[in-house]
């Protein structure tokens, strides 16, 4: 078991999963209000500069990240494996609970942050982690994926996010958010296409999912 000390703002972490190891980077802003898991998508990583971008504005928000490798480099490189909605979702239970076992973030509100197939990935664990969960932000994320009889489990307030150029996964997003029964927001970024890179839209994104978890994780503290 680590612990985390309070000079000890940055860390990188090896959790085990399904008898392989996979590397994270936790970041505990002084007091956080609560600790946001990352869920990247197929042919991500945990140095996704755009995931890195949105962790950097919840932490100056007060909020804890951990961006992670669900998959190992060799698995990666495996288009079928990327797209494993089930695998990737048992990675992220293994990781949720592994956080719950880490003596400073053991009592942090929990949230994920899903992009591309690892939104699917938060909703179906967010499922299975009922009210430990407390909130779930998708990011031009394919939530659909995650399958109708999981998405009417989830409980936690959830924040779609799609580009308004991304016409065929805005679709997709109506359909998944349909289905969800719990709190909800379906957000169309004008102007943004899947990936969010024209001018100040993954700002709006990162500044959406502040909000989003900020009210949901520290209502929760």
């Amino acid at each position: 078991m680590q612990s985390f000390h309070p000079s000890e703002r940055s860390q990188l972490v090896r959790m085990p999963v399904d008898q392989v190891l996979i590397d994270g980077m936790l970041e505990l802003p002084a007091k956080p209000a609560g600790l946001v898991l990352f869920a990247h998508g197929s042919g991500s990583s945990r140095h996704s500069p755009r995931n890195n971008f949105v962790a950097r504005v919840l932490r100056e928000a007060g909020l804890g990240t951990l961006l992670m490798d669900l998959l190992t480099p060799q698995e990666d490189r495996d288009y079928q494996t990327r797209f494993d909605i089930e695998l990737l979702t048992r990675r992220l239970l293994l990781a949720s609970h592994w956080v719950k076992e880490n003596v400073q973030a053991a009592q942090l509100p929990l949230g994920y942050f899903g992009a591309s197939t690892g939104a699917a990935a938060a909703l179906r664990a967010a499922a299975a982690m009922g009210n430990r969960v407390q909130a779930v932000v998708s990011r031009g994320g394919r939530p659909d994926l995650a399958g109708q009889a999981d998405l009417v489990k989830v409980r936690a307030p959830t924040l779609l996010l799609v580009g308004g150029l991304d016409t065929q996964v805005i679709e997709l997003n109506q359909a998944a958010y349909a289905l969800l029964s719990c709190p909800k927001k379906l957000s169309i970024v004008p102007g943004a296409t899947h990936l969010f890179e024209e001018a100040g839209t993954l700002e709006q994104v990162a500044s959406q999912a502040a909000g989003w978890f900020g009210q949901h994780l520290a209502a929760k503290g």
